[in-house]
């Protein structure tokens, strides 16, 4: 998609469809809607359609107008945006994300879209961007008669410092797109993402961005004795690949150096504790925290933040064979900890137990991990948070500013010391589940033992990486939920 900025005033603009966005200044109960826009052509041309009531401003409520008086574009479309007090940059995302979705079915092209005067400039032109290029995105894949309803063009309507607005044009649609990158590796089925795919993807990837590249098989994964990462992949057919990442810019400091460690899980069976069959179609995106940073990654290299950055991702299959490790069974890990296997099913934190000792190798400073850890996650926060774990307040308190800035959700769960009694093994060090209650804590709790005190978050994203139905603003599957804001955090880290 390409994305434009124009100053020019709306009402001049030829366009199939020039979308502005109705907010509700009422008080209280009541409704008084109108056009969030300066434009006062605009404001009178949707004048009627809200003086009869039918739109009300309510947050993505839409109103169509063909053929508007006194403007040139051939439509004008309005978004409901809510109360204006309580407006923000998220809800302009949505809004934008929701204007493109409303144009894909009507086989429209190009959008127009006018920033609203409620929010600062730059704000609002980043917002609508990222929510144009995110709502474009479509899971349809592999559909024989798939059409092609992909927008080729968005253009922003905005007057500010034309250098600075381009600038956060360019920076959005970079996310964005690093968004949609992720979206798109985790919507592929297992049999077109394996390891080795996933792996090729990263390094075709890197190889476009700048950035360095190491892939690992089998072989160095049992000399470096990442027995955790060994005893999930040693089931299956498929060889298991350890993705590292690199991006080190001229300029940067030694130290930070931030590690971003996930999950990449192409399919899970559950191994040897086989998952039940309804649904399991689904674990082809139990490698979504893997891609989340392969994303990631991308958009850390096109911005070019003056600070260090290791990605690692841990791919593998988890399949039940007679390779497979057992229920029982005793693991080492990389650090030398060893694991009592309670529930094979539990694998995602043996793969980045290993993942997170061997970003402690290479030197990062700080972690991040991300995974579709547990059904726990979604059980405690539904469809709506990821789950955050933290053992460093400061760190998560920067991060905390980076999501919201982003506008995702996400929720702090503890991680009191009581969790881990629940992990003690008789036989070995630690248990690799906890049993059924606290068990997103108590598997952060397992993965901290291998952060070893250094600064640490972890994102159990497993109720949030995949959409159980589409909104308005996107389509039901993939989210590539959090890589913004792991972009952010990691340009506010830069800065501080």
């Amino acid at each position: 998609m390409k994305t434009i900025l124009s100053p020019r005033p709306a009402s001049q603009i030829e366009t199939e469809c020039l979308a502005v966005l109705v907010l509700d200044q009422g008080e209280g109960d009541q409704t008084e809607a109108y056009v969030a826009a300066a434009d006062h052509t605009v404001q009178e041309a949707a004048a009627d359609l809200l003086a009869a009531g039918d739109l009300t401003g309510k947050p993505l409520e839409i109103g169509w107008l063909h053929k508007p008086s006194g403007i040139k574009a051939k439509r004008l479309l309005l978004i409901g945006g809510g109360k204006r007090k309580k407006f923000t940059a998220s809800d302009l995302r949505k809004a934008a994300g929701a204007a493109v979705r409303a144009l894909k079915p009507r086989s429209l092209r190009s959008l127009v879209f006018l920033c609203p005067e409620t929010l600062p400039v730059e704000a609002a032109v980043r917002a609508i961007v990222e929510g144009a290029i995110v709502g474009d995105f479509d899971p349809d894949t592999y559909k024989s008669d798939r059409k092609d309803q992909r927008l080729e063009s968005v253009t922003v309507l905005a007057s500010g410092k034309q250098g600075e607005l381009e600038r956060a044009l360019d920076e959005a649609r970079i996310l964005a797109e690093s968004q949609n990158f992720t979206r798109d590796l985790v919507n592929e089925p297992s049999n077109h993402m394996t390891p080795s795919i996933l792996a090729k993807r990263a390094e075709a990837m890197c190889k476009e961005t700048g950035l360095k590249v190491e892939v690992y098989g089998a072989d160095k994964i049992k000399e470096w004795k990442m027995g955790a990462f060994w005893g999930v992949a040693q089931g299956s057919d498929e060889p298991p690949a350890l993705i590292v990442m690199r991006y080190e810019p001229a300029g940067a400091p030694q130290k930070p150096v931030l590690g971003l460690v996930g999950k990449g899980i192409t399919f899970d069976t559950g191994g040897i504790s086989i998952k039940p069959a309804d649904g399991m179609e689904k674990m082809k995106y139990d490698m979504a925290g893997g891609a989340t940073m392969i994303g990631a990654m991308r958009a850390i290299a096109l911005l070019k933040p003056k600070i260090k950055v290791i990605g690692i991702v841990c791919a593998t299959e988890n399949m039940p064979s007679g390779k497979a490790q057992k229920p029982g069974d005793i693991q080492t890990a990389m650090s030398g900890k060893t694991i009592e296997i309670i529930n094979t099913d539990a694998e995602g934190r043996l793969v980045l137990a290993d993942g997170l000792c061997y970003a402690r190798q290479l030197g990062c400073t700080h972690l991040i991990d991300a995974a579709t850890l547990t059904g726990a996650v979604v059980v405690a926060l539904g469809y709506a948070n990821a789950g955050v774990f933290s053992n460093d307040d400061e760190m998560y308190n920067r991060f905390s500013k980076a999501f919201e800035k982003a506008g995702e959700k996400m929720w702090r769960l503890p991680l009191d010391e009581e969790y881990k009694e629940q992990i003690k093994s008789n036989i070995a060090d630690i248990m690799n589940t906890g049993g059924r209650w606290g068990g997103a804590i108590t598997a952060a709790k397992f993965l901290e033992e291998f952060a070893e005190g250094t600064p640490w978050i972890h994102l159990d994203i497993a109720g949030t990486a995949w959409m159980e139905e589409g909104k308005p603003w996107m389509a039901k599957g993939p989210s590539g939920i959090a890589v913004r804001s792991l972009v952010e955090f990691t340009r506010e880290f830069e800065s501080s």
